[in-house]
């Protein structure tokens, strides 16, 4: 698979995020399967795992852990605090507090140092200077070997960088969820910070996993996001069916449209699809021969966009647990 660099490390371009083995999306799948998934990303050519203590309140990590820890020299491993406390769901910036999920997360992941730590969520009652130098004192003392931050905005990238350097910098960027654009991307270009898209496909929707809301599993929180409700979640199915075609056209899966649409977007990209199914990994993994020209990269741009997806990113009590920028008010 073709590598890309972040920080220090070189990466497959297509990595794994590993959230849905353990929530989100419903049930978490039996372990053996997600064992599966995990150990065969490692074969299909993923180097690049992405995890955090709130997946599972900690299971995630475990998981992860335990399955690859034989393999541990095979793939640059990511994590992120800032969002639990134990075992509850806690977004806290508090630089004592992070320190304290670092040492859990080492402990539930088998390891003695993690590869790429991110703030998992800039918590806005502790200035961002504040918990990034707290990841940089971890930096010292060896506990991690580099610094991420997670739905940010261009600014708060900024002040960060002059505290520590950033290695990467995470959010939401797929067809239909295109808030980068607006100027994170262009600071991470400016920065030399590497851009890591989660939910890069469109969180299921344009790989065409979600087609009836009824058939959604208990716990998925999907059912909840404003763009999977009513109305628009039949807008975003009429332009489901464009998207399709356009896959068809350029011979690969709507997923792999996606993935590949990415990494012909820009080199500073990596992607973090996840899936609870091997089958699905395999196919993303795919994504990575996929060679889309400029037309079907100009054609996904112009069918998919934040001006033709209806209904925002999220709902309003979770949009403002982030940072990002927003389409809404820019």
């Amino acid at each position: 698979m073709e590598q890309r660099r972040v920080g220090q490390f070189e990466v497959s371009a297509i990595g794994l995020g590993c959230m849905s083995l353990s929530h989100a999306y419903g049930p978490p799948p039996p372990r053996d399967q997600a064992e599966r998934v995990l150990k065969g990303a490692l074969d299909a050519g993923y180097t690049f795992f992405d995890t955090a203590a709130v997946y599972g309140l900690g299971h995630n990590e475990r998981l992860v852990g335990e399955t690859l820890r034989d393999r541990r020299d095979e793939f640059v491993l990511a994590s992120k605090c800032g969002m639990t406390d134990g075992e509850q769901r806690d977004l806290n910036g508090d630089p004592a507090r992070l320190k304290k999920t670092c040492d859990e997360s080492l402990a539930r992941l088998g390891v003695d140092v993690i590869d790429l730590y991110y703030l998992h969520r800039w918590d806005k009652r502790v200035p961002i200077e504040d918990s990034v130098g707290a990841l940089a004192e971890l930096v010292a003392e060896g506990k991690i070997k580099s610094i991420g931050l997670s739905e940010v905005s261009a600014d708060t990238l900024r002040k960060a960088q002059a505290v520590h350097p950033i290695a990467a910098l995470q959010t939401e960027y797929s067809p239909w969820t295109r808030n980068p654009e607006i100027a994170v991307l262009d600071a991470c270009r400016e920065l030399g910070v590497a851009f890591v898209a989660f939910s890069p496909v469109g969180r299921g929707f344009l790989a065409g996993g979600v087609r009836d809301l009824a058939k959604l599993q208990p716990g998925d929180f999907r059912a909840h996001m404003p763009r999977f409700i009513g109305e628009d979640f039949e807008a975003n199915l009429r332009l489901l069916a464009q998207f399709e075609d356009l896959a068809r056209e350029a011979g690969c899966t709507p997923a792999q449209l996606c993935l590949a649409w990415l990494m012909a977007k820009d080199p500073i990209i990596v992607s973090i699809p996840g899936t609870t199914r091997p089958k699905h990994m395999s196919e993303n993994a795919g994504a990575a021969s996929v060679k889309l020209s400029a037309e079907t990269v100009a054609a996904v741009d112009a069918l998919v966009n934040e001006h033709t997806v209806a209904g925002p990113r999220y709902a309003p009590m979770m949009q403002a647990t982030v940072d990002t920028e927003d389409y809404a008010a820019a």
